[in-house]
């Protein structure tokens, strides 16, 4: 039997998945981690984006993460996101409306506009979509 990590995804209102995995890989405030077993010891902050694992034997599955913790320790990866989102489960089209509204933010800001805010948002939006994109394999 090939090695194996355990991976739990939790955001504070629920624990989203507990699985052991062969493979992670989780988006960092940095760039992408890819955690493999055995990984050594490691506390690191969380951006927006997809989080890839895959379970022994089967195809890569994907969860839409945004911001958080994640721990690696003792083949475990601990994520604590502070939303999450199944795949599968993302809504298209209100990802969609929410990248347009944050684009005609960014493109026509008035006074009230909060650029730093309208930013993060159009991240989101286009992480959620692209996990969304990758969990349907188009």
């Amino acid at each position: 039997m090939a090695a194996t990590l355990l991976l739990e995804v939790a955001t504070p209102e629920r624990l989203m998945l507990k699985e052991n995995v062969s493979e992670v890989e989780v988006p960092g405030a940095e760039g992408e981690m890819g955690i493999l077993p055995e990984h050594a010891a490691l506390l690191s902050e969380l951006g927006a984006g997809p989080l890839r694992y895959t379970p022994e034997g089967e195809r890569p599955r994907y969860l839409f993460i945004s911001g958080g913790w994640v721990e690696v320790n003792a083949n475990a990866v601990r994520v604590l996101a502070n939303t999450a989102e199944h795949g599968d489960d993302i809504d298209i089209q209100r990802a969609q409306d929410a990248l347009q509204r944050a684009n005609q933010r960014l493109l026509n800001p008035t006074g009230d506009v909060d650029i730093a805010r309208a930013l993060n948002a159009l991240k989101r939006a286009q992480a959620r979509l692209e996990a969304s994109k990758l969990a349907s394999g188009k």
